[in-house]
């Protein structure tokens, strides 16, 4: 299976807010909903193409779909479809995306199960749509929800000192939904999408470098999982790790055991391109640029030092294939509701019309050019995949519960 060249119909691509899971107060966060996306799809998708934007990364959002066990209801995603596919918008498409049903358990070994049921009958809708939705990410982010939701408590499923055991059971449930898509759909791409990050030691704490590096290193346990290269007994093949997601925020360097993040000015702050050089030498596969952004006036130097970033891994030869800018509509804070500042959209209007927030367009037209040129002069499609070597003897692996993609909190 070789890359496709390009892999995606737009470099730059938009991301929808699609986060569905529950508060701690039971309520129910969807924030396609809430951002009216839902209702504005095709606007929105036209508003996307004129800026050169043509594929976008939005959720089946399973709580709606299986309301009643084993009764599927895809209204809601079809209305997504119908206006990629009218529009000639490319789809990514996550499969679970922090949210699923009331009725689920997310750490029962019935939940693989359960969600495999939901895949398969997913694949069966998805046959007409095979023009604009053919690239799936089974379950979004793996490392964070299992540390957020598993270990930490802020977020669905709110445990504490569990982010493991549900580390393990995402593994399962990725790895069946893999094994389906690639059975039931033709010309199916997997995306794996996590947090990279980068930690250093406290120098406060003697010899806490030591555990800020088993720390980072825990960042590739979900991919390493996921291809078989670590816990074979989970289900992971080298196959399903196709093509790699990377997500990079401001917040994703910091002091370990600290509440300080690292800027770009810190010495010990380690450059985004050379992030994705050792993803790229530790797997060997495609990659793309699946989350950033940042808030406010910060937006537009953000992007720009993430699309200069990615064009010095072009040189390197780094196979980059796209930049999704994440979210690309403004939204309520999905832990406490506030008003976020960090699309290039804003809410609509009662007539469905989004102010732009035009520093940030500006800088997307200025980059899309450069981008291009960079991705068309450097590539080189002989690097874009290799056989991923899964060693029989995997070596020392420290258990470290999960990876988050924003500092410690002590």
């Amino acid at each position: 299976m070789s890359a496709l060249y390009p892999m995606f119909r737009s470099f730059l691509q938009a991301g929808f807010e699609c986060s569905t899971h529950k508060i701690r107060t039971g309520k129910r966060l969807d924030l396609l909903r809430s951002t009216a996306h839902d209702c504005l799809a095709g606007q929105d998708y036209e508003r996307l193409h004129r800026f050169g934007i043509k594929t976008v990364r939005l959720a089946a959002r399973w709580h709606l779909i299986e309301e009643i066990p084993g009764e599927y209801d895809f209204r809601s995603l079809t209305a997504l479809l119908d206006a990629a596919a009218e529009t000639g918008t490319e789809v990514l498409l996550d499969l679970l995306h922090f949210g699923w049903p009331d009725h689920v358990d997310i750490f029962e070994p019935s939940f693989t199960s359960q969600f495999g049921r939901f895949v398969y009958q997913l694949t069966r809708l998805l046959r007409p749509y095979q023009d604009c939705c053919n690239m799936f990410a089974p379950v979004n982010e793996i490392s964070f929800l299992s540390w957020a939701g598993g270990d930490k408590g802020a977020i669905n499923p709110h445990a504490k000192g569990r982010g493991y055991e549900m580390k393990r059971n995402l593994v399962r449930a990725a790895t069946r939904a893999s094994e389906i898509l690639l059975n039931e759909l033709p010309n199916v791409r997997l995306i794996a999408p996590e947090p990279v990050i980068h930690i250093v030691g406290n120098p406060a704490i003697p010899g806490d470098d030591v555990e800020a590096e088993m720390y980072r290193q825990a960042q590739f346990q979900s991919w390493d999982m996921l291809s078989g290269r670590m816990a074979p007994e989970l289900g992971g093949r080298p196959e399903y790790l196709d093509i790699i997601g990377v997500n990079f925020y401001e917040r994703n360097e910091w002091v370990h055991n600290s509440e300080s993040a690292l800027t770009q000015k810190d010495r010990r702050y380690r450059p985004f391109h050379k992030i994705l050089e050792e993803v790229f030498d530790r797997y060997e596969r495609p990659m793309f640029v699946s989350e950033t952004g940042t808030e406010d006036d910060a937006r537009v130097g953000w992007f720009n030092y993430i699309c200069d970033e990615v064009m010095i891994a072009h040189t390197l030869r780094i196979p980059i294939h796209g930049i999704c800018l994440y979210p690309i509509v403004n939204h309520p804070g999905w832990e406490d509701d506030r008003y976020c500042c960090n699309g290039l959209f804003d809410y609509a209007d009662a007539f469905g019309n989004r102010e732009t927030y035009w520093p940030l367009a500006h800088a997307i037209l200025k980059q899309q050019p450069r981008l291009h040129r960079s991705y068309q002069l450097t590539h080189d499609s002989k690097r874009t995949r290799s056989d991923l070597h899964v060693p029989s003897a995997v070596g020392l692996r420290i258990p470290a519960p999960a990876t988050s993609d924003e500092p410690v909190r002590t």
